[in-house]
C-alpha cells in the first residue's frame, strides 16, 4: 500500500446500477488474496436504480474492527460526474489524497464545480474506454485499473485474476477478457 498507515479506505460514489458495488467487492477480495484485511459495504438511500449510492472499503495490513462507514479516505472514486453537484465528493481529501473522477470534463472544469479542490486529481472518461473495450457504458472495470495505477492498493495481477474468478462463470469468458481489457486500459490511462 502506497499509504503511511495501516489501513487504506476509499469511498466509491455512484449510481445504482453503475456496478460500484461488485468493483468495491473484486478490488477488497483481490486484497484478500494477498493477505490483507478487508472489508466493503454499500449504503444506500431508498433502492431504486439511478439513486446515488456509497460503497466503502477498508484494506489494512491489520484485523479491521471498527464497521461504521468511512468519514475520512484515503481515496474518493466518483463512477458518475452527475454527483459532483449533489453529493461532496472530495469530502476530508486533503493534498495528498486522491480523487479519481470518470469524466469527459477537464479538470480546470472539475476543480471549479468543487470550489477550488486542492488534492490529487485524477480524470478518465471512464465510460468511453469502457464502450471501447467491452461495449457497454460500465464504468467499473476501468476504474479499478485507474485505482490501481494511482494508489498501488493492490496489484494488477491480484485484481484481473480476481475479476476471472468471479465473473467468468457468470459472463462468459469473452465478456470476462474484454473486461479485463478495460481494466488494462484504465490501469494504462493517463
Amino acid at each position: 500500500m502506497k499509504s503511511e498507515k495501516d489501513t487504506f479506505e476509499i469511498i466509491f460514489h455512484a449510481r445504482a446500477g453503475q456496478g460500484a458495488k461488485s468493483a468495491a467487492e473484486i478490488l477488497a477480495q483481490a486484497a484478500m488474496n494477498e493477505g490483507k484485511h478487508i472489508q466493503a459495504f454499500p449504503y444506500f438511500g431508498p433502492e431504486r436504480s439511478g439513486a446515488p449510492t456509497k460503497t466503502y472499503v477498508r484494506i489494512s495490513s491489520r484485523e479491521i474492527r471498527t464497521h461504521e462507514p468511512i468519514v475520512d479516505p484515503d481515496l474518493s472514486v466518483v463512477l458518475d460526474d452527475t454527483l459532483l453537484e449533489s453529493a461532496d465528493v472530495a469530502k476530508n481529501i486533503t493534498r495528498n489524497e486522491n480523487l479519481i473522477i470518470n469524466t469527459k470534463k477537464d479538470k480546470e472544469e472539475i476543480v471549479k464545480i468543487l470550489d477550488g479542490f486542492e488534492g490529487n486529481l485524477k480524470i478518465i472518461d471512464a465510460t468511453d474506454i469502457a464502450m471501447k473495450a467491452v461495449g457497454m457504458p460500465v464504468p467499473n472495470s476501468v476504474i479499478l485499473g485507474k485505482i490501481v495505477q494511482v494508489v498501488g492498493i493492490v496489484k494488477l495481477d491480484s485484481l484481473k485474476e480476481e475479476f476471472r474468478k468471479i465473473f467468468e462463470g457468470k459472463i462468459g469468458k469473452e465478456m470476462t477478457e474484454k473486461n479485463i481489457l478495460a481494466i488494462e486500459r484504465g490501469y494504462d490511462s493517463l
